[in-house]
C-alpha cells in the first residue's frame, strides 16, 4: 500500500516491521531474500540520514551477522543508534544485537545491552521494549549460571501478568520446561514442552518445532532413551524450519544413532560437524549443545581425534552450562563434556578432575539428572584409575547415582561403570527406605510421609498413585492402571476397577472428523501460500489423527476399549498422576516434592522410595 501511494516513511516502517521481533524469522532462502529486497528498496527512498534508514540498516546488519555467527556490523550500528538520541531506534538495535551475541564469551556485553534496553523502554514507552529487556536479562542470568536467574524469571512473569505478550510468554514457558528437566521431573517437563510448543505455534514463532525437538532430546537423553528419537531426528536435523546457525540437532542425531548401534550413520552425522574443521561450527546460541552432542557421540564411537579437538575448543568455557538457545533446555555443566572427552582420549586423571567439578557445577545450577550422570561417569573414571581410595570413592558415587537415578526414572548408560563395580555395602543396600502411606477415607485421601500428612480430594490420579505406592519398586504398565487397578475403595478394602471407557466416544469421533475436514482445508490454503513449513506441521497432525482413529477401531469398525491403546493410556495415566501430585504439593510441598522424586511415569509406572 505504501509503495502504491509513494509514501516513503510508511514503506520504511512496513519494511522494519516485516522482519519481526527476532532475527532470522524467515528460514526459507526465497522468503529471506524477498524480505531483504523490500527493506533495501524502502531504505533507498528515505532520507539516508534519518532514523528510519538507521533502523532498516540495523535489521539488515542483524540478519547478516546472525547467519554468519558474527556481530561486528550490528554492534557498530548500536553505537550509531546510541549517538542518534532516538530511543526507539536504539531499543530495536539493541534487541537485534543481543540476539547476535548469544554464543559463549559475551556475557558482559549481553548484560549491558539488556540493561540499556530496559532503560530505553522508559523513553520509548513501549511495553514490549521493557518485556524484551527483562527477558534478555533473565536469559543472560541463566546462560551465565547466575544464582539469581530464577528470581529474575519470576519478576518477568509478574510483568507478563500486567502486560500480555505471546512471544515473551512462549519463551518463559520454554524456560520452565528446562527447570522441570533440571529438577528431574521428566513427565512434567514433557507435558510442559508440548504445551509450550502449542503456545509457540500460536505466537507464530519460527523456533517452535526446533525448541520442542531439543526439549524432547534432553528429556530422553537423561532418561537413557535417546535411541527412541532416532526416526524423529533423521527428519528434524535437516528440517528447513531450523535456524541456519543451529547444528545442535545434527549432534543429537549422531548421539541417537550411536546409542541405537547405527555406527555408520552416527559417524556420518558426526562428520558433518567435525569432519572438516570443528572450530568453524557457528558459535550461535545452540553451539554449546551441539558440542555436547559431538563429545558424547565421539565417546560412543571411540573417536579420540574429535574428542581431543572438542576438549581444546570447550575448555575456555568450562564455567558455563550447556544450554540451548535462550534457556529452553540444558545438558548441565561444560565440565561434564570436558570429563567425557578426557575419558575418550584416555586422560583419566584429567577426567576425574573435570567430572568432580561437573558434579559440583550441576548441583549449583540445580540440574539433578546431570549431576547424577556426572557421578556415574566419575565412578567409571575412578575405577579405571584404581589408585589409593579410588575404589571406595567409586563405590560411594555409584551408590548415590543409582539411588538418584531410581528416584528420577533414569536409566544409567551401559558405557558407565559396568565392569569392576564394587557394589554398595550390604548395610547400605539394606538401609531402610521411607515408604509413603496412602489411605482413602470416603471422598478424600490421606498421604503420610515421615510423620507429615496431607489430605486431598478423591481423583482417579490418587487411585493410580495409591497402587504405585502400595507396590514400591515394581513397574506397572500404564495400560493396566487404566484398565483396572488394585486400589483401596472407600471402605479401605481393595477392589479391581475395570474401565470400559472407549478411546473415542461419539462426541470425540465427531470432533475428530470435523478436525480432519478443517485440516484438509488448511493444508490446501497454506499450499496456495507456499508456506511449506506450516503445511508440514498440518500434515503431521493429520497423520497422527488418522492413526488415532485407526488405532481406536476394532476389527469390524467398533470403537476399541481405552485400555487397548498403550500410548493413550500412558498420556492419560501420566497426566492424572501428575495432577494428583500437584494437589498434594498445594497442601504440603515437602510431601509432594518427595513423591514427585519417587514416581516414574510412562508406558510403565513405578514408585521408588528413598
Amino acid at each position: 500500500m505504501a509503495e502504491r501511494e509513494s509514501d516513503a516513511d510508511a514503506m520504511a516502517l512496513a519494511a522494519i516491521g516485516l522482519g519481526g521481533l527476532w532475527v532470522h524469522e524467515y528460514r526459507k532462502p526465497a522468503l529471506a531474500i524477498l524480505m531483504e529486497s523490500r527493506q533495501r528498496r524502502a531504505m533507498a527512498v528515505v532520507d539516508a540520514g534519518s532514523t528510519l534508514a538507521l533502523r532498516i540498516r540495523a535489521r539488515l546488519a542483524g540478519e547478516t551477522d546472525y547467519r554468519s555467527g558474527g556481530h561486528a556490523a550490528i554492534l557498530a550500528i548500536v553505537e550509531e543508534a546510541r549517538r542518534s538520541g532516538d530511543p526507539v531506534a536504539f531499543a530495536e538495535t539493541a534487541n537485534l544485537a543481543h540476539h547476535c551475541v548469544l554464543g559463549p564469551g559475551h556475557g558482559a556485553l549481553r548484560r549491558r545491552l539488556a540493561d540499556e534496553l530496559i532503560a530505553a523502554s522508559f523513553q520509548t514507552e513501549r511495553p514490549s521494549d521493557l518485556l524484551m529487556g527483562m527477558l534478555w536479562r533473565t536469559v543472560d542470568l541463566f546462560l551465565d549460571a547466575d544464582p539469581h536467574a530464577e528470581r529474575s524469571l519470576e519478576e518477568l512473569r509478574g510483568l507478563l501478568g500486567e502486560q500480555k505478550h505471546l512471544a515473551v510468554d512462549y519463551v518463559v514457558r520454554s524456560i520452565k520446561v528446562m527447570l522441570a528437566l533440571r529438577a528431574g521431573r521428566f513427565a512434567a517437563a514433557e507435558l510442559a514442552a508440548a504445551d509450550a510448543a502449542e503456545r509457540g505455534r500460536a505466537a507464530g514463532d519460527a523456533d517452535a518445532t526446533g525448541w520442542y525437538g531439543g526439549q524432547l532430546v534432553s528429556i530422553r537423553w537423561f532418561q537413557g532413551r535417546i535411541a527412541e528419537l532416532l526416526p524423529m531426528l533423521r527428519d528434524l536435523a535437516f528440517s528447513p524450519t531450523l535456524s541456519e546457525a543451529d547444528d545442535s540437532h545434527i549432534g543429537a542425531l549422531a548421539v541417537a544413532a550411536a546409542a541405537a548401534g547405527e555406527h555408520r550413520e552416527a559417524a556420518g552425522a558426526l562428520a558433518r560437524l567435525a569432519g572438516t574443521d570443528l572450530t568453524r561450527v557457528a558459535r550461535s546460541s545452540s553451539w554449546l549443545v551441539a558440542m555436547y552432542g559431538v563429545v558424547e557421540a565421539a565417546n560412543l564411537l571411540g573417536d579420540q581425534a574429535v574428542s581431543s579437538l572438542a576438549y581444546d575448543i570447550l575448555e575456555p568455557h568450562r564455567a558455563l552450562p550447556m544450554m540451548a538457545s535462550i534457556g529452553v533446555t540444558c545438558f548441565g555443566s561444560v565440565e561434564h563434556a570436558l570429563g567425557v572427552a578426557s575419558l575418550t582420549i584416555g586422560e583419566t586423571d584429567r577426567a576425574i578432575e573435570h567430572l568432580r567439578s561437573a558434579v559440583r557445577g550441576n548441583l549449583r545450577i540445580g540440574h539433578l539428572p546431570a549431576a547424577t550422570l556426572s557421578r556415574w561417569r566419575l565412578a567409571s573414571a575412578l575405577l579405571r584409575r584404581r589408585q589409593g581410595d579410588d575404589t571406595v570413592g567409586a563405590t560411594r558415587e555409584i551408590e548415590i547415582a543409582e539411588k538418584d537415578a531410581a528416584a528420577f526414572g533414569m536409566t544409567l548408560p551401559a558405557a558407565g561403570p559396568a565392569t569392576g563395580v564394587v557394589r554398595p555395602s550390604v548395610a547400605a543396600a539394606q538401609r531402610k527406605k521411607v515408604v509413603a502411606d496412602v489411605h482413602r477415607h470416603g471422598q478424600q485421601w490421606e498421604v503420610a510421609v515421615t510423620g507429615r500428612s496431607a489430605v486431598v480430594p478423591h481423583s482417579v490420579g490418587m487411585v493410580y498413585l495409591a497402587t504405585l505406592v502400595g507396590n514400591p519398586g515394581h513397574e506397572i504398565p500404564a495400560v493396566e492402571l487404566a484398565m483396572g487397578v488394585q486400589a483401596p475403595d472407600a471402605a479401605g478394602d481393595k477392589r479391581v476397577v475395570i474401565s470400559e471407557q472407549p478411546v473415542l466416544d461419539d462426541a470425540a469421533k465427531r470432533a475428530y472428523k470435523q478436525r480432519l475436514s478443517e485440516l484438509d482445508s488448511e493444508i490446501q490454503e497454506f499450499e496456495v501460500r507456499h508456506d511449506i513449513g506450516r503445511v508440514e506441521q498440518l500434515r503431521l497432525e493429520r497423520t497422527w489423527l488418522v492413526r488415532e482413529i485407526t488405532a481406536a477401531a476394532g476389527l469390524r469398525g467398533n470403537v476399541r476399549s481405552f485400555v487397548t491403546n498403550d500410548e493413550r493410556a500412558r498420556l492419560s495415566v501420566s497426566r492424572a498422576i501428575w495432577r494428583a501430585l500437584d494437589r498434594i504439593c498445594n497442601v504440603d510441598a515437602e510431601i509432594g516434592e518427595r513423591l514427585r522424586r519417587s514416581i516414574k511415569t510412562g508406558l510403565k509406572c513405578s514408585y521408588h522410595p528413598f
